[in-house]
């Protein structure tokens, strides 16, 4: 089976972080008869990880796929995937908007950890695909809750429940209604508009650690120029940037984060605070799009969940990337819980690092790029 050559990259890679796992394919299997009378181009994929339930339709005879993966590494690997498998050209990529589900008489959905994000989610196919489309959305049991299926009932009439099988199910909704497109949440934190997509972190709220980070960020920062601005890396609302580009008048600042969900939650939030003009925003894998030695701060507080997995793998990737793009002198400003004792990992990979706040559970260093 095709499943044996996934992998993960260039997402992390370690031993019990997987590219399939048992609820991808519950999925393809409860999905196997609908699938096989579909036509080209009725079957949508949504929150597809690495590629196992687009290209385990595909292996199975499915064309023109419409597919969608909120992360940029997900959305890479998928066509590493299909590349090593020999499955390219048969389906496409696109956002999670009203053309990836038009029309559309089957979806295979991995179903999200956030209900606000499964709710953006079924209110567009409820809107935009084919009235007699079935959703198959499985998942983890671990994972999952009886909320999801509230959800999916505001959005469709009829849901059916499969067995469980290998700690995983598959729930099953037909009968659309109540669609909309999807709408951010909104609120006013910190002297900030902020605009948040559903499963973008933090929601529309500030986190404990982001607050601990924007109560100690300098007074008046290097750089802020359009050829030197001020980094918000993996910037999930958008919230750091925006403070950074109010705080800081005249300021320019690059917002990056490899979610779609938090890019059009950042988006949102700049349009929000009339600060468009002054912030760029964009989809990134780590710095890449920065030339390296063309920032003088950048401003971080890294995440620990690689899909649905949590690992220590990706922060030091990030500071890797961090002290690629910070010029000699530049600061890396970083958030980061306590018990993680980043503060040595820092030194050898960026430079001096020191400590500036620190609560019951975060840490605020400043580390000068050698």
């Amino acid at each position: 089976m095709i499943f044996d050559a996934l992998r993960r990259w260039p997402d992390v890679e370690a031993p019990g972080l997987v590219a399939v796992d048992a609820a991808d394919r519950l999925i393809l299997d409860e999905s196997a008869e609908l699938r096989a009378s579909a036509q080209p181009g009725d079957i949508v994929v949504v929150n597809d990880a690495y590629g196992a339930l687009t290209l385990g339709a595909v292996h199975a005879g499915a064309s023109q796929v419409r597919t969608h993966i909120d992360a940029l590494t997900g959305e890479r690997a998928l066509e590493a995937n299909a590349s090593r498998v020999g499955l390219t050209g048969r389906f496409r990529s696109g956002p999670l908007d009203a053309g990836l589900v038009s029309g559309a008489l089957l979806v295979l959905l991995r179903l999200p950890r956030s209900l606000d994000a499964l709710r953006d989610i079924a209110s567009l196919i409820a809107a935009h695909a084919d009235p007699s489309v079935v959703v198959v959305a499985g998942g983890r049991l671990k994972h999952m809750s009886l909320s999801m299926n509230a959800v999916l009932s505001e959005c469709f009439g009829q849901l059916d429940v499969t067995h469980a099988r290998q700690k995983s199910r598959v729930l099953v909704a037909r009968a659309p209604r109540a669609g909309r497109d999807p709408m951010p949440a909104q609120a006013r934190v910190a002297g900030i508009d902020v605009r948040a997509y559903g499963g973008v972190f933090a929601g529309a709220r500030l986190d404990i650690g982001t607050r601990l980070l924007l109560e100690n960020l300098p007074d008046a920062p290097v750089g802020g120029t359009p050829n030197d601005p001020l980094i918000d890396f993996a910037c999930g609302t958008g919230i750091v940037g925006a403070w950074m580009a109010m705080q800081y008048p005249g300021a320019h600042v690059h917002a990056c984060d490899q979610s779609s969900i938090a890019i059009a939650s950042a988006q949102a939030t700049m349009l929000a605070n009339g600060i468009e003009d002054r912030v760029t925003v964009v989809r990134d894998d780590m710095l890449e799009t920065r030339p390296s030695a063309s920032a003088s701060l950048i401003a971080l507080n890294p995440p620990f969940h690689s899909a649905a997995a949590v690992t220590d793998l990706i922060a030091p990737r990030m500071f890797t990337d961090v002290s690629r793009v910070l010029r000699s002198g530049g600061q890396l400003w970083c958030v980061w819980n306590s018990a993680l004792r980043y503060r040595p990992l820092l030194e050898r990979t960026i430079g001096p690092t020191q400590q500036v706040a620190r609560n019951a559970k975060f840490t605020v260093t400043v580390s000068t790029r050698r």
